[in-house]
């Protein structure tokens, strides 16, 4: 028998804003007239910038030995806030990995919760009631298996609910990933899969944890539609996952949006990236960064000027202020919450222990500590 083609495929790539602000209106247009209002354009710039100082302040308080850790969000934004526009406030769920504070934001999570939970006070993974986003994953690809279930369970209860989970490339490498695609496409659930394709995996280049061309192409064996954008460019990510997002709602599955960006600090506080990252390349990223491009597409439409730059600088850095402030003033937890939030009905035992702050069960039984043949002297 010949041999013939069983499979053939391709992977778009999607720009609509290049990196000197200069917008494509032809395809912009015949992806929708109400792709991106001024309005909207307006209110993202302005929101990515406050995360953006958000972001600097973090990195000082840790530093300054005010925080444990933190993952900077810095060259990312403009996957989180073109995604985040494209879903809706406290009727999408967002299953954040934990480089997406600007989508979390705008949903609803209260900016100082965020730094709480680097601070390592779980009470920042507290989430608001009638917020739809789940708590930090700082675990690797673990949360894409929330996400898929959360999706399933939106469908099988009738739900107009669209699932939106993030990840980086990195994750993609992981069995999580793997199983999670697969669950949703088998059973075609309404998520939609965000992988931040920043080029690092940690220390790890892309090009020595993945054999694939593009990792868009990776959900092609999952039968899920998919697609690569340009990861800094608010247009092209928005358009994208409005594009997922209504497929979704009509029963189409779900979908993979490759957004290839670039991290512009190290990989977290605990990390130095110049010990692995030429500097070369860092330089020609930072001419990419989606702050820059986006004011230059405003200032382009005589929508934003020098005073309005620093008017916002002057208002982020108040915000930021009051943010902090309020996570550094939260009263301290109660050594009984340990207690009080791990069971519904509390073993009298450990009542004991509560009320006392001592481990009495162990001093009228040596034995249960391993001591038994000292007790027994």
């Amino acid at each position: 028998m010949p041999r013939t083609v069983a499979y053939k495929a391709q992977i778009e790539h999607l720009s609509v804003l290049d990196e000197n602000g200069k917008l494509d209106a032809a395809l912009a247009k015949k992806l929708g007239k109400d792709l991106l209002g001024d309005e909207q354009v307006l209110m993202a710039y302005e929101h990515m910038t406050v995360c953006r100082q958000y972001d600097e302040v973090a990195f000082r308080l840790q530093r300054s030995g005010r925080m444990g850790t933190f993952p900077q969000n810095k060259g990312q934004e403009a996957v989180a806030i073109g995604s985040a526009l494209a879903a809706r406030k406290g009727q999408d769920w967002l299953v954040p990995a934990y480089r997406e504070n600007a989508a979390l934001f705008l949903h609803g999570l209260p900016m100082h919760s965020v730094l709480v939970y680097w601070m390592g006070d779980e009470r920042g993974s507290q989430i608001p009631q009638g917020v739809k986003i789940t708590p930090l994953s700082v675990p690797i690809g673990t949360h894409m298996l929330h996400a898929a279930g959360i999706a399933w369970a939106s469908k099988i209860r009738k739900e107009d609910s669209v699932t939106l989970t993030y990840f980086g490339d990195g994750a993609t490498s992981e069995g999580d990933f793997h199983e999670a695609a697969n669950f949703a496409g088998v059973l075609q659930v309404p998520c939609i899969f965000i992988c931040q394709n920043n080029s690092w995996a940690i220390s790890v280049p892309r090009e020595k944890q993945t054999a694939s061309e593009t990792f868009a192409q990776k959900a092609l064996a999952y039968g899920i539609p998919t697609i690569q954008v340009d990861g800094n460019d608010l247009f092209a990510v928005y358009a994208a996952t409005r594009e997922a997002h209504e497929r979704a709602r009509k029963g189409g599955g779900p979908s993979f949006i490759e957004a290839v960006t670039y991290r512009l600090a190290d990989h977290t506080t605990a990390d130095d990236a110049s010990r692995y990252r030429d500097t070369k390349e860092l330089d020609a990223w930072k001419a990419k960064d989606p702050l820059i491009r986006l004011r230059r597409y405003l200032e382009k439409q005589d929508l934003w000027s020098d005073e309005q730059q620093e008017a916002l600088e002057a208002k982020a850095k108040a915000i930021v202020q009051e943010v902090v402030k309020a996570a550094e003033e939260m009263p301290k937890p109660e050594i009984t919450d340990i207690f009080d939030y791990t069971f519904a009905e509390i073993p009298e035992s450990l009542r004991v222990q509560r009320d006392t702050m001592r481990t009495t069960s162990l001093g009228q039984d040596p034995r249960q500590a391993g001591l038994g043949a000292r007790a027994g002297r």
